[in-house]
Parts: C-alpha cells; sequence; structure tokens
C-alpha cells in the first residue's frame, strides 16, 4: 500500500471508531445533561488543538511541505483553540451570548478541518515526511469531526433552549 492509501484507511478505522465511542458511550450521558454542562467536555478536546501548530516547526515535519498548507492549517487550528477557550469560558459563567460564541467556535472550526482536508488533498500532503505529525490527522482529527458534529446536535437539538444566569443551579 501507498502513504495515501495507509493514511485513508488509518483515518477512516479511527473516524468510525470513534463515531462508535460517541454513540454507545459519551452521546447517552451527554444527552441527560444541560446543555451548557455537555458542551463543555466536547469543547475541551479542542483546546488541544494548538498541536496544529506542529506542521510549522520544520525540525519535527518536512521543510519543503508548501507553506500555503501548513500555515493556514496551523493557525486555523489556532484560532479554533482559542474560540474553544473563550467558548468554554462564556458557557460556564452562562453569558447569555455563550451559544453564539460556541455556534462561532464550531463553524470556524469545521470550516478549518475542511479547508484543512482539501488542501492536504490538493498538495498531496502524504507525499511529505510528516513525521508524528502523521497522527494528527489519522488519529487526532477524526475526533475532532466527531466532536464537532456531537457540538452541532446540541447546538441544533436545544436550539431554543436558554442560558441560565450566572450562578443559577441547573437541574
Amino acid at each position: 500500500m501507498d502513504a495515501f492509501a495507509i493514511f485513508g484507511l488509518q483515518t477512516t478505522a479511527t473516524l468510525v471508531t470513534y463515531a462508535l465511542v460517541a454513540r454507545w458511550y459519551v452521546w447517552p450521558r451527554l444527552a441527560r445533561l444541560a446543555r451548557p454542562d455537555a458542551l463543555v467536555p466536547l469543547l475541551l478536546v479542542h483546546t488541544l488543538r494548538t498541536l496544529g501548530l506542529v506542521l510549522i516547526v520544520p525540525a519535527v515535519t518536512d521543510p519543503d511541505i508548501p507553506r500555503s498548507f501548513s500555515v493556514p492549517l496551523a493557525y486555523g487550528d489556532l484560532i479554533a483553540a482559542a474560540l474553544a477557550f473563550i467558548a468554554i469560558a462564556a458557557v460556564r459563567l452562562r453569558f447569555q451570548i455563550a451559544i453564539p460564541i460556541v455556534w462561532l467556535f464550531n463553524l470556524e472550526g469545521t470550516a478549518d478541518l475542511v479547508t484543512a482536508v482539501a488542501q492536504g488533498i490538493s498538495t498531496r500532503a502524504t507525499d511529505y515526511q510528516l513525521g508524528a505529525a502523521w497522527f494528527i490527522p489519522t488519529y487526532f482529527v477524526p475526533l475532532l469531526w466527531v466532536t464537532h458534529t456531537l457540538i452541532f446536535i446540541l447546538l441544533l437539538k436545544r436550539g431554543r433552549a436558554a442560558v441560565p444566569a450566572v450562578g443559577a443551579r441547573i437541574a
């Protein structure tokens, strides 16, 4: 098998595994929680997206990886991580603007992943020496797809739910 086929196999198997874990174990627990409480653990996963910055560290990845691919990917992930932190703070503090901030995060984060996939394919990223960064798209990005999906479900399913005021008890 060539690198692209191995990449596809690993990514697909990982995505299916995370989706099954989410369906069988994570969602049943999150569905019982108030929306703010269910969103926070999903958002926490995305605070780790600073990992994408490794693609612009020449000592870690192939210095010949096109910067038109690596730079937008790295900074798109950094923006998503920052928005995830902001969303967590807004949700935990029960700010009225919390849900719109989560929407902003989820839309930007998803758009960043779509862009990274498209650019990765167009630049043939698997043809470059990715080193340890290989594990980001094959094992971490599928987790991001699944958590983005769960966040969208929470936002859409409970779209009309009010965000309780700071200090209010959530049943």
